[in-house]
């Protein structure tokens, strides 16, 4: 084997390490939104195995999952090679997974921003999207808890203006 075929196995190694570890959710779906990759992040979250997901549909694994919202939404990146993104302020959640920060967090569920990229082929087609799931549960928690207290510091200061 050349020193050249080896580093690049070598680099395809640790790129794969890489992908398993990063704090983000990553899935892979074909055409037919058949799971193709499933990271540690989406394995230690919902619990599923790479293998129990593997080509079968999202929509099967999570019934939960608009079929048709998800579809028109991979649509544009498919055909257009668009990004497409979803915010938790939008909708909170694509998968319902629990909150791991029982003791500092307040939210039951995580709350995720959704990312979804055309995945360009060697021969020039788009077969697969690259879905990234991002944890927003804190920065939506944050957000809440700033509302509530303006709501709050509102409220008081209408009380105030009535009674003078």
């Amino acid at each position: 084997m050349s020193d050249n075929a080896l580093d690049e196995i070598l680099e395809f190694h640790w790129m794969m390490d890489m992908l398993q570890t990063v704090d983000v959710g990553i899935v892979v779906l074909n055409r037919k939104f058949e799971v193709k990759v499933w990271n540690g992040f989406m394995e230690a979250h919902s619990g599923l195995l790479p293998s129990d997901t593997r080509d079968k549909s999202l929509f099967s694994l999570f019934p939960d999952i608009s079929e048709a919202w998800f579809e028109r939404k991979a649509k544009a990146v498919f055909e257009l090679r668009t990004r497409a993104f979803v915010t938790w302020e939008q909708r909170p959640y694509l998968f319902k997974f629990r909150n791991f920060r029982p003791i500092t967090g307040s939210e039951p569920f995580m709350y995720q921003n959704i990312a979804l990229s055309a995945l360009v082929s060697a021969t020039g087609s788009v077969d697969h999207i690259c879905m990234m799931v991002y944890d927003m549960t804190d920065a939506a928690s944050a957000k809440k808890q700033l509302l509530a207290l303006q709501v709050k510091q509102s409220e008081q200061e209408s009380t105030t203006h009535k009674n003078k």
